[in-house]
């Protein structure tokens, strides 16, 4: 197969209340499983199992799942103070989308916000040959303005665990987001699947009024943490909210599926007295692993089966989410983002003690994730760095921060994305559309990312899961630093480490144009993404021209009429 480098240097510089709010079992709900999928036979899948190659194989169920969302803007109060929110059927964390493999989802999205367009991303999923899709704007569509609506259908070639959340500015920490469950084999045994559980930051003003803050003085201050869009706030002597709580029963394995879905925070998650087994990073299986406390970046999801083994120690014990302050905001309710966990028929305030792990910014260990469907890389032999990584910082005459990849800052148009311009046959973008073109098929693609700036990034690759070749801190060199091409570690998040690097790589097997970008919500708005159009040619003939072009014609119409003037990169 052929080889391609890349080398990527980040440059920084009315009042309505959603019902779930009441609910402390907010998307956790058990699930039928496939024939064959029992409590005592997770690997298998009706006539596959958990060693399916799942790239290659894999079920076609002929079985539509079928959903419809409406976005709509009120005042809740998640944690007990009323703001205004924006969210999927009135509730946050929205609706869970659940499918089987090898299910066609099909989700159609009516945008009810006054003043706002949106779009809706489907994180993690390959979206293989449906690219139109991928729900991004400026890249993949135009956003859909108010009163419009669109549908996106895709088919589960994956499954596990991931999450969809708007991909318009800065709306998904608005509230805009939610869980997909795509049912399927797993590496171990385990009695109940309790669903996802979201981690999450909040403000109490809305992201879009706090960006020129975070533009010209920093990341604010984040004011609380939310355990599936839950917990308590803390005023002096005045406490509101509610915390979220889990019942466990004494003897049952349970399945939870994390997501961290943080604007700005690095979260270490754990449940005193309680080990967890990992089963599963992003929608990658893996072999098994235990832990006591999982490190989850911004984006990142771990599966993880929790025995409920403590009853005989206490009745009630803390669940934490704790902010890692190297790699996060502050956050006023830093060590007050906790949910409870309680054996019996209620719960009450834990008096248990935490593990009290190391404050720190670092992906799991590799040598812990490891895939069950093994993959190896393509060899290296060909390649060589021979291409200098400028990093640096740099803000506006206005002094408004913008983060930059390879000296350019990503800077689309909502009215023109990056698929528009495909099917008009353009080869020469902007430059400011950061395009890496990749046309052949099949070949590997080597991507070298690194920083020389204190601040650590998520990375997340639309389109692909990625192989995690080397990752470090310091400089790399090649020579000198050794790639891991037998069955590395497989995601589609992977942390940049603050003055560090990140090696991935993946291959060009799904024609479309893929975003690449810092999942921590103000890089993501302030320009730090590149991306790559692969397979141009092909990925032309996707792209349903009379869906894209009505879209945009009608965000061009409501835009001209609103005065709605574009402040961010456009994604």
């Amino acid at each position: 197969m052929a080889k391609a480098r890349v080398l990527v240097g980040l440059l920084a510089a009315t009042i309505a209340r959603a019902s779930p709010f009441d609910s402390d079992a907010v998307n956790l709900h058990p699930r039928a499983a496939c024939s064959g999928n029992t409590a005592t036979t997770r690997s298998e899948w009706c006539d596959y199992d958990i060693s399916t190659d799942y790239y290659n194989d894999g079920p076609t169920t002929g079985v539509t799942r079928e959903y419809w969302w409406e976005i709509t803007e009120f005042t809740a109060a998640p944690d007990g103070v009323e703001r205004s929110v924006m969210a999927i059927n009135g509730s946050i964390p929205g609706p869970t989308l659940f499918a089987d493999w090898g299910d066609t989802v099909v989700v159609h999205v009516t945008n009810s916000v006054p003043g706002n367009g949106t779009s809706i991303h489907f994180h993690g999923i390959r979206q293989n040959y449906t690219n139109p899709n991928d729900g991004v704007s400026s890249i993949t569509q135009c956003p859909v303005p108010p009163g419009s609506s669109i549908t996106y259908t895709w088919k589960a070639t994956q499954y596990g665990t991931t999450w969809y959340h708007s991909h318009y500015g800065l709306q998904v920490y608005n509230g805009v987001f939610g869980g997909i469950v795509i049912n399927g084999p797993a590496s171990a045994n385990y009695d109940e699947d309790l669903g996802v559980l979201f981690l999450s930051d909040w403000t109490h003003e809305s992201a879009d009024n706090l960006f020129t803050e975070a533009q010209l003085t920093g990341p604010p201050t984040q004011d609380n943490g939310l355990i599936n869009g839950t917990n308590i706030y803390v005023d002096g002597d005045t406490t509101v909210g509610s915390r979220f709580t889990l019942s466990f029963t004494a003897g049952t394995s349970y399945r939870l599926r994390l997501i961290n879905g943080a604007m700005d925070t690095f979260f270490k998650f754990s449940i005193d007295n309680h080990t967890m087994e990992v089963i599963a990073n992003d929608l990658v299986p893996i072999q098994p692993f235990n832990t006591t406390v999982l490190s989850i970046g911004i984006g990142q999801r771990y599966d993880v089966i929790i025995r409920a083994d403590q009853a005989d120690v206490a009745d009630n014990f803390w669940m934490r989410a704790v902010p890692q302050t190297s790699c996060s905001s502050t956050n006023t309710m830093e060590d007050n983002i906790r949910g409870i966990v309680y054996y019996g028929s209620s719960p009450s305030t834990p008096d248990t003690t935490g593990y009290n792990p190391t404050d720190s910014c670092d992906d799991m260990s590799s040598t812990d994730l490891v895939p069950y469907v093994s993959k190896t890389v393509a060899s290296t032999a060909a390649w060589t760095e021979d291409e200098p990584v400028t990093i640096g910082a740099a803000p506006t005459n206005a002094n408004y921060l913008w983060w930059y990849v390879n000296g350019s800052t990503l800077d689309m148009s909502w009215s023109n994305p990056t698929l528009l311009q495909v099917y008009d046959n353009v080869t020469a973008f902007n430059s400011s559309a950061n395009v890496v073109l990749v046309p052949e098929a099949d070949e590997w693609v080597y991507v070298v990312i690194s920083t020389a700036l204190g601040v650590a990034h998520p990375i997340h690759l639309h389109g692909h899961d990625f192989f995690v070749l080397a990752q470090g801190t310091g400089t790399f060199d090649s020579s000198s630093v050794a790639l891991n091409l037998d069955n590395p570690v497989r995601r589609d998040v992977a942390m940049l480490a603050a003055q560090g690097y990140l090696v991935i790589a993946f291959q060009t097997d799904n024609p479309g144009a893929w975003l690449m970008h810092c999942h921590i919500g103000w890089h993501t708005d302030e320009g730090l993404a590149i991306q790559f159009v692969e397979r141009q040619s092909e990925a032309r003939e996707l792209i349903d021209f009379q869906t894209l072009s009505e879209t945009c014609a009608a965000w061009e119409t409501w835009q001209a009429s609103s005065g709605l003037k574009q402040e961010d990169d456009g994604i």
